[in-house]
């Protein structure tokens, strides 16, 4: 029985195909080299891809963040207009030589707040002498004023503002009919 051990290649490889002149079963160098070449090209397309995809991504979240951002600096703008109505109408009274030195007060700050708004991109709304506008106006009452075209603002009741292309506020306005 020791014999037919000593017979048999129990611990030597198998002879390869290659070895003994025959083609080999496996791809060829040019094959391998071929699929390495399809792999890099398909990684570097992934690569390409994923870079455009954060690159969208990116500026993506950069307009949100600036569009939050003017939405509440639009938020403050509008919760600040009644404050700027109040000083127009303040500025308005007929307070008397004894007031003139709080007048000269409220006009430096009344001043100092349309600077600002200014600064932010906030206009007014010129409504007066202009043709109605559903978009900007808000019409509260129609009158008959002769001499006028008919839909034309003849009178502003509460100031608009725009903020760019945003509409802040509508004017309050009177139109005149026919």
């Amino acid at each position: 029985m020791t014999q037919d051990i000593e017979n048999e290649d129990v611990g030597t490889p198998a002879p390869r195909a290659e070895d003994q002149g025959e083609p080999a079963a496996g791809p060829s160098a040019a094959d391998e080299l071929a699929a390495a070449r399809r792999e890099r090209d398909d990684c570097h397309d992934r690569l390409l891809r994923k870079t455009a995809e954060f690159d969208n991504y990116r500026k993506r979240v950069e307009r949100e963040r600036r569009d939050a951002a003017q939405h509440a600096a639009a938020d403050l703008i509008e919760a600040l207009l009644p404050i700027v109505d109040d000083f127009e109408r303040a500025l308005q009274a007929d307070a008397g030589p004894e007031a003139a030195a709080y007048r000269q007060g409220v006009e430096l700050i009344y001043k100092q707040i349309q600077d600002l708004l200014a600064r932010r991109g906030v206009t007014p709304i010129e409504a007066v002498g202009q043709p109605f506008d559903p978009h900007l106006h808000q019409a509260i009452t129609y009158e008959a004023s002769p001499g006028r075209a008919e839909g034309e603002v003849i009178e502003e009741v509460r100031r608009g503002y725009t903020q760019g292309d945003r509409l802040l506020r509508p004017a309050m306005v009177k139109v005149a009919k026919a």
